[in-house]
């Protein structure tokens, strides 16, 4: 490996994408991860929101300092040679961008795209949202720091199943990709082949 790799976890939401992150960075210690979310949740605890315009406000913002961040990243792993990986469900909306930080930093980019059954999606997304270890700031209109809700089946930003179908089919994640492209069956989590993957990465990587 000549120069920064840029790995980006796309698809749909609720297919692993997060799992698959700690994976590859433990597989590939020279590895740094730049997340969307992470940066979101950072703002969320710092101005808070109250309500859906303020949280798009603040979302805005998350994106804006992504790409900053991620543009730090492949600056320095340039430099060193290292690995870069983002995980997110992508689509034309941050394309454009992430193309031209490849294109400036010289990046070798693969995308590893993750699909998987609506309907159990759907579940697994229910399931996500009502754990309470996941920010309440993804459920509700409403949010700052210390805020709790202990019936979390009450939030305002829960998903209808019609809801999340729709942003499944018509925002383009499940056709977003940026150089070498690995789609992955995540319907059945426990079937995904890891290290099949983890494989492919290295193999590009070099």
């Amino acid at each position: 490996m000549t120069g920064a790799v840029l790995v980006l976890l796309a698809g749909l939401p609720g297919t692993g994408k997060t799992h698959l992150c700690s994976r590859i960075r433990a597989c590939f210690p020279n590895c740094t991860q730049v997340s969307i979310d992470v940066v979101k949740e950072a703002l969320w605890e710092r101005y808070g929101f109250d309500d859906a315009a303020q949280k798009r406000e603040l979302d805005d913002m998350a994106l804006r300092l992504f790409f900053s961040d991620l543009d730090t990243a492949l600056g320095h792993a340039h430099d060193s040679a290292a690995m870069v990986v983002s995980d997110y469900p992508f689509s034309d909306k941050q394309e454009p961008t992430l193309r031209a930080l490849c294109e400036r930093h010289r990046a070798t980019v693969m995308t590893i795209r993750l699909t998987a059954d609506l309907e159990v999606l759907f579940e697994r997304q229910q399931r996500r949202d009502l754990d309470p270890s996941r920010h309440l700031g993804h459920i509700v209109d409403h949010y700052h720091r210390g805020d709790t809700l202990k019936d979390r089946t009450a939030a305002t930003g829960l998903l209808t199943r019609e809801e999340f179908y729709r942003r499944c089919t018509t925002r383009g994640y499940d056709a977003f990709r940026l150089g070498d492209l690995l789609e992955v069956d995540a319907t059945d989590l426990d079937a995904v082949d890891h290290e099949a993957i983890l494989k492919w990465i290295a193999a590009r990587s070099e």
